[in-house]
């Protein structure tokens, strides 16, 4: 009994931190907006951050050197500009445009206080050699715009 509970002490974590999705050639922008905004939305679920690490994952390699390590995007998420994405209540993707090479999209947010904010969020198709290419990923997420506050 002790060698099972053991290995499944091993085990769990492993197969938890499995289920985060990773980019693929056969994303659109849209969905990998939605695959964040879905993540942010549930932070703390299954494990403490994993909603930032799930986002991390779809960020941009040349928004990873700004941004990057995840420690220090992690940091980044919890501060004043965007902490009220964590665990919002509801979100709204609104496409604006987009070329062969970016898309742009505003997003509508309602955070856990009710107040209604907007974001301009791009997404680029990564196009260096590598395990990223041709997967769109999160290039910037603009400042919050308070869009209404809560009634």
């Amino acid at each position: 009994m002790k060698n099972l509970l053991f290995f499944i002490i091993l085990i769990i974590p492993n197969l938890v931190y499995a289920e985060l999705l990773q980019p693929s050639p056969n994303l659109t922008p849209e969905e990998v907006i939605l695959i964040q905004l879905k993540a942010l939305k549930d932070n703390n679920q299954p494990y403490q951050n994993a909603g930032i690490e799930q986002t991390w994952e779809f960020a941009h390699p040349l928004n990873r050197n700004f941004t990057g390590p995840l420690d220090k995007f992690i940091s980044m998420m919890y501060n004043q500009s965007y902490s009220m994405i964590l665990d919002h209540n509801e979100h709204n993707l609104i496409f604006i445009t987009k070329n062969e090479f970016q898309s742009f999209f505003f997003v509508e947010l309602i955070d856990n206080n009710g107040i209604k904010l907007g974001f301009q969020w791009v997404v680029e198709k990564v196009l260096d050699e590598g395990k990223y290419k041709n997967c769109w990923m999160t290039s910037s997420v603009s400042q919050p715009i308070i869009l209404s506050k809560s009634a």
